[in-house]
């Protein structure tokens, strides 16, 4: 599908003033061709784009839309806390309220401190690991997306491990010298390389079911190790949950694989919607902050009170009812991915949909689903651009990424999933026959 006459002409002025006409990169439509579709509103698990036409979103903002757009208690509760102020810079009891409904919902957190951005979250997660243990290392794992802090965007390493080189132009080498790099699934690398740096490791940093390189589910034997060796040497485990955080349960992908992280770093969800971010763990930990304690974090933005008021609204209303908002996702989940399945089969496609709780993704590769970055077919690209382009003419719109995940919500109905199964059905049959 082309771009309507309305989005192109704001899509042209945008170029002008936005480096490629965004303000994040994946927005710009590179990999999957064409001209970015522009948003003008949103309800529900629809959006109206600048030229009239309504779309299936499977984007939800990234994630953080667990529970459709514009819902009406986090309207509501915008709306209310606005009219006091859009912002203080000073505290405020909403920060205590989402505070207490996020630590009281988590069994392994103490404390948490927010922030505005996943980014955020995890730059302040490291150098807390890094405040508490005294040393400098990371371990992150390719395929792995922590944000863009300098030391985080590096690339390199297989086998034991490398030093990370950067992957972006702007990042000194230095920046990146303290990180080193695994591939995900493999035991005995981490193993070694723990027996060889382990003292020299502040923090090993994963996300909690990594979902920003595919939908990449690791074994519980392998996040166990990690917890194991984390523990032998002292180092702080991290589970990134910017995106996993609340979505997959009360509890995350921690709960979803019985550990307790020593760090947990949240964002997208907890500010339904909003610019939020968070950092958590044990008291012993968080007070080692400043002022209580040596490692400095602060944020102009940091607990500000209409997106506290968003995040606790969202959080209450996911909460509500015994949670049962988490099983009505896991159904629709599980009835989009059978449909999907069922899809691939009908037209003697051997490819994957992997899929856990509301996240799915889709691995349009032969064989087993990949479980590392390295596993991935770079051909799938190519085949999901095709799809991405026929799925929008039939109305259904999907991350413009082969490597980004789909995100149902609860706005989503069995209604809306059969009506997208149905489009996927012609798209398969009309790309690859």
């Amino acid at each position: 599908m082309t771009a309507g006459p309305r989005s192109s002409e704001l899509y042209a002025r945008a170029c002008r003033l936005m480096p490629a006409g965004v303000n994040s990169p994946v927005r710009a439509f590179a990999s999957v061709g064409g001209e970015p579709i522009f948003y003008d509103r949103a309800s529900g698990c629809r959006f109206t784009d600048a030229d009239g036409r309504e779309f299936i979103d499977y984007v939800g903002s990234w994630g953080p839309l667990i529970l459709g757009h514009a819902h009406p208690a986090v309207i509501e509760a915008i709306t209310i806390s606005a009219a006091d102020g859009t912002s203080f810079g000073a505290p405020c009891a909403r920060e205590i309220e989402l505070a207490e409904l996020v630590v009281d919902t988590v069994p392994f957190l103490e404390m948490v401190r927010f922030v505005s951005s996943g980014t955020e979250a995890v730059m302040s997660a490291v150098r807390l690991a890094r405040g508490v243990t005294g040393r400098d290392a990371i371990v992150k794992f390719t395929g792995c997306y922590h944000g863009h802090a300098d030391y985080l965007l590096v690339a390199a390493g297989s086998g034991l491990a490398t030093f990370g080189t950067p992957s972006s132009a702007g990042v000194p080498a230095s920046s990146a010298g303290h990180t080193l790099l695994l591939p995900l699934d493999d035991e005995a690398a981490f193993r070694r390389l723990m027996t060889k740096h382990g003292d020299e490791i502040a923090a090993v940093i994963i996300e909690g079911i990594p979902a920003n390189n595919g939908l990449l589910p690791q074994s519980k034997s392998f996040v166990d190790v990690l917890r194991t060796e984390c523990t032998r040497h002292g180092a702080m485990l991290i589970f990134d949950e910017v995106i996993t955080g609340f979505r997959l349960g009360p509890d995350g992908a921690a709960g979803h694989y019985g550990i307790e992280p020593d760090l947990v770093t949240y964002g997208k969800i907890i500010g339904g919607g909003m610019p939020v971010g968070a950092y958590g763990g044990k008291r012993a930990h968080m007070e080692r902050l400043a002022p209580l304690g040596p490692v400095y974090q602060a944020g102009t933005l940091s607990g500000n009170p209409v997106a506290m008021a968003a995040g606790a609204a969202a959080l209450r209303t996911l909460l509500a009812d015994g949670g049962s908002t988490w099983d009505r996702l896991e159904t629709l989940g599980a009835r989009l991915e059978t449909g999907l399945r069922e899809v691939f089969t009908k037209h003697d496609h051997q490819w994957s949909v992997v899929r856990r709780g509301s996240i799915l993704w889709l691995a349009l590769q032969d064989g087993p689903a990949p479980v590392t970055a390295e596993d991935i077919d770079s051909g799938a690209a190519e085949r999901y651009a095709g799809l991405h382009a026929a799925l929008l003419e039939r109305g259904v719109y999907l991350a413009p990424s082969a490597y980004e995940v789909i995100f149902v919500s609860a706005a989503h109905d069995e209604a809306v999933i059969d009506q997208t199964v149905a489009a996927f059905d012609e798209a398969v049959a009309e790309v690859f026959g």
